[in-house]
């Protein structure tokens, strides 16, 4: 099974539970999933952080063009881990399962946030994820927490 692994490690102090809930929270994930470069665009997000809930999101730029994800959460130990069974799909109809687990630890005095995302068909989705999706919304989440550049 191809996997990937993300590290988000933040310059500031910031817990894991600030981290945890930033990550899970619809009305933050409102504000650091929206694109800076494009006020414009369509963020769709709603978040059930339990055993059995949805975090359903779809972006794009404009309803014929979005972008959808639906993780359901099958394991949320708080402020800790997250285990999500994760389906993306594009406009064009390609959907794509993957097993994505998210570990926060306290590391420092600063929160290390983890990604692991398994079950790609590819090396060449993988590596998507490794260099476009998870880095951008990694550091978009950083952004967030730091107040570093919110729109």
């Amino acid at each position: 099974m191809k996997k990937h692994v993300q590290t988000l490690e933040g310059a500031r102090l910031v817990t894991t539970e600030e981290v945890f809930d930033a990550f899970t929270s619809t009305e933050a994930q409102r504000v650091w999933m929206r694109d800076p470069d494009d006020l414009n665009a369509i963020v769709e997000t709603e978040c059930d952080p339990r055993v059995g809930g949805r975090w359903v999101t779809a972006w794009g730029p404009s309803r014929q063009e979005l972008y959808r994800e639906t993780n359901v959460f099958e394991v949320v130990d708080r402020p800790r881990r997250l285990v999500m069974a994760t389906t993306s799909s594009t406009p064009d109809g390609f959907t794509l399962d993957t097993r994505t687990e998210v570990t926060f630890q306290e590391h420092g005095g600063r929160t290390r946030m983890t990604v692991v995302q398994s079950g790609f068909p590819t090396p060449e989705l993988r590596d998507y994820f490794r260099t476009t999706a998870w880095p951008g919304a990694l550091e978009a989440l950083h952004a967030y927490l730091t107040k570093e550049a919110l729109p």
